[in-house]
């Protein structure tokens, strides 16, 4: 992993950024300027950028919330997230019911589905966006419910695949929190946000579809700070990575360790996200 100063000093490399968004443009609550100065110069410059994230709804339905956090149009030309991936997976499970586990949010994950739904005591299956208050709950206050769940042999959706999320200055359990704790309890975890496959065809197509033409994958380049998301996904699709180490593991030592410890790699490094 190579430490770099800066963007600029690979761009030339690449055609085309997949960007990882919480924590990496922005904490939750503002943005980080000079990480989104930095995409919208690659915009300008050499190509598109597909913002590609783990939040569990679709993602026409964050374009606003970005905005409201001042990340501008000019830093991103698509979007996909792990709730665009998702909902392939709850279209085959309908009518359910399901057992919708997360906020009223996170409800336009469920739009124009034709799903049922349920409790934990009648669904056929759970989906999971996240605690149903992320402000205060943590995953281990659901192990009763999902014991029961468990017991029932639920499948178990999660729409979310991160564990943990900064918001401010804060940590906060996401789906993937509750999906590790139901795979300990023996249930059966589905998921297609990173670092799993499908998010990365969905991000790849839209990548061709703003490029009009077919990609070289040794020409793009993925953004992340999580390890086990963004680092491991592009891993597992053969796709270079800049590794952000001032995210969410910044607390957690030497970046290289930290890396070699998870069994990944990253080609370059930069502590936050510059030109």
């Amino acid at each position: 992993m190579k430490p770099i100063s800066g963007l600029s000093r690979i761009a030339e490399r690449y055609d085309v950024v997949l960007c990882d968004v919480w924590g990496v443009i922005h904490n939750g609550r503002e943005s980080f300027p000079a990480a989104c100065d930095a995409l919208a110069h690659f915009q300008a410059e050499r190509g598109p950028v597909v913002l590609i994230s783990n939040a569990p709804r679709p993602s026409a339905a964050i374009h606003d919330q970005l905005r409201g956090f001042g990340v501008p149009d000019a830093a991103w030309s698509g979007f996909v997230t792990s709730g665009d991936a998702t909902r392939a997976l709850l279209a085959e499970r309908a009518p359910g019911p399901v057992w919708a586990i997360g906020p009223e949010r996170d409800a336009p994950l469920y739009e124009g589905l034709d799903l049922q739904f349920g409790d934990l005591e009648t669904a056929a299956f759970i989906c999971c966006t996240g605690p149903f208050d992320d402000n205060v709950e943590k995953a281990e206050d659901y192990r009763g419910r999902l014991t029961r769940a468990a017991e029932r042999n639920l499948p178990f959706i999660c729409a979310n695949p991160d564990l943990v999320v900064q918001r401010g200055d804060v940590l906060i359990d996401c789906a993937g929190a509750l999906a590790k704790l139901y795979t300990e309890l023996g249930g059966e975890v589905l998921m297609a946000g990173k670092p799993f496959a499908p998010i990365y065809e969905r991000s790849l197509f839209e990548a061709e579809r703003l490029k009009g033409r077919p990609i070289d994958r040794a020409r793009v380049l993925c953004i992340g700070d999580g390890v086990g998301t963004d680092v491991k996904g592009a891993n597992a699709q053969g796709l270079d990575l800049l590794y952000i180490s001032g995210g969410i593991h910044a607390a957690e030592g030497d970046p290289a360790a930290l890396l070699a410890r998870a069994g990944a790699h990253a080609a370059f490094s930069l502590a936050g996200l510059v030109w």
